[in-house]
């Protein structure tokens, strides 16, 4: 019993007291020791923490989460609801890359369909697609239909001039061009030459028979807007070495393609080789590598057409059996 504050004076025991309550603590004892007995049940008063007898609350299973030991047991520990930022995503979980434009400079044909464009196309020069340009056309004398791109003369006199700024250098060579005078009427041209200065920028000089659509030849100059067309044909696009070419140096030369041609390599070894082109619309291997081997045209939508065992025949035109899809 807790001390009180002001103790009494201490009084003296009856003998027969002291044996009753030495009498009680014997039987309080003996109780004690039948409720702790094993094998008659739990008491009903919490027993010592460390007994090892104390029954364990049961922890439901999980099917997910990682199980932490704890001091009282086992406990799952709380997942997500969602996939946070620092949750780990499983391997498998992520999206299978689509192949992209590598594979197919891997393919072994004779003449690869090409692929779709990727999402950042080359472009070739200045002209993009989806564009329109405003300036001025004017009009030449075509002749037999030859001119600065080396095409050879055509009986199609529907061809025009660029201006040597969207020239750049062979770059708008064999682009086809809507162009559109401020009357409504409209022509589509072949670029198939340069016009030098003083052509301006956005100018366009057409052959006498392309300006005659658009008005009077007499009128000489008028105002146009024009762009880019992807046209409908049913005609594969062709390759020619320029003469002189051997195994030691070649010009190659592609013609009659759809769409402006951004790009031309060879094969070099287990990969491709972009090859300089010309102001005369040639690519040229000065050291010979690629001459009369495979062939990869790239066009300005980023399609690749990839041309196998192609002869090299000087100043032969050879068809190829692929053509650059519409746009």
């Amino acid at each position: 019993m807790a001390s009180r504050s002001h103790r009494r004076a201490p009084r003296r025991r009856h003998p027969l007291l002291i044996s009753a309550v030495a009498v009680a603590a014997v039987a309080a004892v003996v109780s004690l020791v039948l409720v702790l007995r094993p094998g008659d049940g739990a008491g009903s008063g919490p027993g010592p923490a460390t007994a090892a007898a104390a029954p364990r609350a049961l922890v439901p299973a999980q099917t997910s989460g990682t199980a932490t030991p704890t001091a009282t047991g086992t406990r799952p520990e709380p997942l997500p609801s969602s996939p946070s930022a620092s949750a780990s995503p499983s391997p498998t979980a992520s999206p299978t890359t689509t192949p992209t434009a590598d594979t197919s400079s891997a393919r072994s044909e004779a003449a690869d369909g090409g692929r779709p464009a990727p999402a950042t196309a080359p472009q070739a020069g200045r002209i993009r697609p989806g564009t329109t340009y405003r300036g001025v056309a004017t009009h030449y004398d075509a002749g037999d239909g030859n001119g600065a791109c080396s095409f050879g003369p055509s009986d199609d006199l529907m061809i025009a001039a660029m201006n040597t700024t969207d020239y750049a250098s062979a770059q708008a060579c064999g682009a086809h061009v809507l162009v559109r005078a401020a009357n409504g009427a409209t022509v589509t041209v072949l670029i198939t030459n340069e016009c030098p200065l003083p052509c301006a920028p956005g100018q366009l000089d057409l052959s006498r028979q392309a300006f005659a659509k658009l008005a009077d030849p007499v009128t000489g100059r008028i105002a146009v807007t024009w762009s880019l067309l992807s046209p409908s044909t049913s005609e594969p696009l062709s390759i020619r070495y320029k003469t002189g070419s051997s195994r030691y140096w070649c010009g190659i030369q592609a013609l009659g393609h759809r769409n402006p041609l951004a790009r031309l390599e060879v094969r070099a070894g287990a990969g491709w080789r972009a090859l300089p082109r010309t102001g005369y619309n040639y690519f040229l291997s000065e050291q010979g590598a690629g001459c009369g081997g495979s062939l990869r045209l790239t066009d300005i939508y980023g399609e690749r057409l990839v041309i196998d065992g192609m002869a090299l025949r000087p100043d032969v035109v050879q068809r190829t059996g692929v053509q650059f899809a519409r746009h």
